[in-house]
């Protein structure tokens, strides 16, 4: 195996550990032991635990922006689009909860701020995709003219708001009902 698989293989290990670990014992102690990779490698590849956070964040968020974007490609039209999303967000936290709960938890859990630069960059390409969807549609005169944070608070904020509970374990909280009910809620709100 050349040094820089080596190198990769070691990232790889010690973000799956950081995930397996989270939030029960998210210390470097805990990952180092687990994975069997050195203190030191956590140094050379993360900086820090906060580094390591700040890694898997960006690797958590490029897969459901990964989904999400997949989800628009499929649509037929912006209403189609909008409720793949949302349905493709609530499928991403019903079959990866390890995965949601950390890009859920971990930013107000951890200090990720100083990495903030570097998580906006690892997410720019995918939210340009979906963004570029999302106004095309707009274009269009199918989807409502708004800055895109507010297109990101009607198109995400609810959808993230039943994952967020539904990690917590609230009891009234159910996937496949939000599954249901949201994509076409959502899409009223949205629709041009």
């Amino acid at each position: 195996m050349t040094r820089h698989r080596r190198s990769e293989e070691t990232v790889r290990r010690l973000l799956d550990t950081a995930l397996e670990v989270y939030p029960a014992d998210f210390t470097l102690r805990a990952v180092t032991t687990r994975s069997g990779v050195s203190m030191g490698s956590v140094y050379h590849h993360f900086g820090s635990l906060e580094g390591l956070a700040a890694a898997l964040y960006s690797r958590c968020m490029d897969e459901l922006l990964g989904t999400l974007v997949a989800a628009t490609k499929e649509a037929a039209d912006a209403r189609d689009g909008v409720r793949r999303v949302v349905r493709a967000y609530l499928g991403f936290t019903a079959r990866h909860p390890d995965r949601a709960r950390f890009i859920h938890a971990a930013p107000y859990a951890l200090d990720l701020g100083p990495y903030a630069e570097r998580i906006a960059e690892a997410k720019a390409s995918r939210l340009a995709r979906l963004n570029a969807w999302i106004g095309a549609r707009m274009e269009e005169g199918a989807v409502a003219r708004l800055p895109a944070a507010q297109v990101e608070m009607l198109l995400i904020g609810p959808v993230a708001e039943v994952s967020r509970r539904w990690l917590a374990g609230a009891p009234d909280i159910d996937l496949d009902e939000a599954a249901r009910v949201l994509p076409d809620r959502v899409w009223l709100s949205l629709g041009g």
